[in-house]
């Protein structure tokens, strides 16, 4: 069986490397600046000498630590290549690669979530794992009734591996910070651990996959299998045929497939709310899958893991995203903030310029002021760059905005959306998919 408590003191080394690593490098810089290396120099080489350092370690683990860089991994578009195709690498093969978890150790695990007639109902096993993920693994078997399934295994002790690693990801998290300046580590976090029982609980999970996958049956675009059995640490879905995850079209897709598959990720994050009034709030390259047609040309987009959702108030998007970002389009500042100030994104009291907000939000506006809107890494740079330049208005405007918790999760799946389009490098209608999709957006609801 796994050595779960050599494991987490292993996990608490590394973890807390991090910021003696950044402290240290801290410190070379200084030197280097004092040598008359220039500052933006001296922060650039420790910025990624950092990054390298966290992707790394974050990559190479699993559990709570695996958990975070997936949430952040979505983010690596915003850095130069040289300081993100390291973590990429590793979580890729972390995706697509079977653990360390032995064939016995999953039929014990089995055995353990659905009883010791289990084998009654899962008639054949691969003993191979299918896919790895942060908490369990999934391996190909067949049901007693003939079909073939996916059987997700918790890892035992995944609880306390999760739970664990989050605590002390949150002790480090400001030795984090200087990989993602101006983006604050501590909310995200903060979330993860609130969410942690819900995605421990695959009998809540296989609830939320069922009412996508009814949704979508029969969809010509999206696919989301069918459960066929849950328990608190197994799930059996139906089994997926696909080609690889979105993860092998940001490493090798053809520009085509690029542009396919990232339209149809955009469809179904803004479709999904609507049929089902939950958002698929886990949006990383792993959990998406291509199935091609049978002539090999782009078909139809595969999703999976429902551990992370948000279940939206009203059964949907909040009607305000879509006439605040109507505002923002329509270059309407003093409406944005009026709107803004109404929702609680700016607290009463505070003192905002209108002109200065707006542009600060130009990240999620850009791409609806075109027909079609090329995402690429190279824009996402220059967007964070911008907001994180001291000389730049819109600086101090962060501390100055509030994020509501009910919006805290819808944006961070959206900032994971627009990352993964980057990756991706997609060019998609962005502005005409939110006019189908998201209340309040279409000009006669404005």
């Amino acid at each position: 069986m796994v050595d779960l408590p050599r494991r987490a003191v292993i996990r608490s080394a590394r973890l807390a490397a991090l910021p003696l690593g950044y402290a240290g490098r801290s410190a070379i810089g200084i030197g280097k600046r004092m040598g008359g290396k220039s500052a933006e120099a001296v922060l650039s080489d420790v910025q990624q000498r950092t990054a390298e350092q966290l992707f790394r370690t974050l990559g190479e683990l699993k559990g709570g630590a695996m958990k975070f860089g997936q949430a952040l991994s979505v983010l690596e578009a915003a850095l130069p290549e040289e300081a993100s195709a390291p973590y990429r690498e590793h979580l890729t093969a972390l995706q697509d690669n079977a653990p360390t978890m032995s064939t016995q150790d999953v039929r014990d695990a089995i055995e353990a979530g659905m009883g010791p007639d289990w084998r009654e109902r899962i008639v054949w096993l691969d003993g191979a794992a299918a896919a790895a993920a942060s908490i369990g693994q999934v391996h190909r078997a067949r049901w007693h009734d003939g079909r073939e399934v996916a059987v997700k295994v918790q890892y035992p002790g995944a609880d306390e591996a999760l739970l664990g690693d989050l605590r002390r990801i949150s002790m480090v998290a400001r030795g984090m910070s200087p990989v993602f300046p101006g983006l604050d580590l501590v909310p995200l976090i903060s979330e993860l651990q609130a969410r942690a029982a819900e995605e421990l609980d695959y009998a809540l999970e296989a609830q939320a996959q069922e009412v996508f996958a009814e949704a979508f049956d029969g969809d010509p675009e999206i696919v989301v299998p069918h459960v066929v059995h849950a328990e608190h640490t197994v799930l059996v879905t139906e089994w997926m045929e696909s080609e690889g995850s979105l993860a092998r079209i940001i490493a090798e897709g053809t520009q085509a497939e690029r542009d396919h598959y990232g339209e149809l990720l955009v469809r179904f994050t803004f479709a999904g709310p609507a049929r089902t009034g939950m958002l698929h709030a886990d949006p990383h390259p792993g959990n998406f899958r291509t199935i091609p047609e049978p002539d090999g040309t782009p078909g139809r987009l595969g999703v999976l893991d429902f551990g992370a959702v948000a279940r939206l108030p009203g059964g949907t998007f909040p009607p305000a995203i879509g006439r605040l970002l109507r505002a923002a389009l329509e270059d309407d500042a003093d409406l944005l903030l009026a709107g803004l100030r109404e929702e609680g994104f700016v607290k009463d009291g505070m003192r905002v310029d209108a002109r200065v907000l707006l542009d600060f939000l130009r990240p999620f506006v850009e791409p609806m002021r075109e027909d079609r809107f090329r995402f690429t890494r190279a824009w996402m740079r220059d967007q964070f760059e911008r907001l994180n330049d001291p000389r730049s208005p819109g600086f101090t405007l962060a501390t100055k905005i509030n994020l509501p918790p009910s919006y805290l999760l819808i944006h961070r799946t959206w900032l994971g959306g627009i990352g993964l389009l980057c990756q991706l490098e997609a060019e998609a209608p962005f502005r005409a998919l939110l006019e189908e999709s998201l209340p309040g957006f279409a000009p006669e609801e404005a």
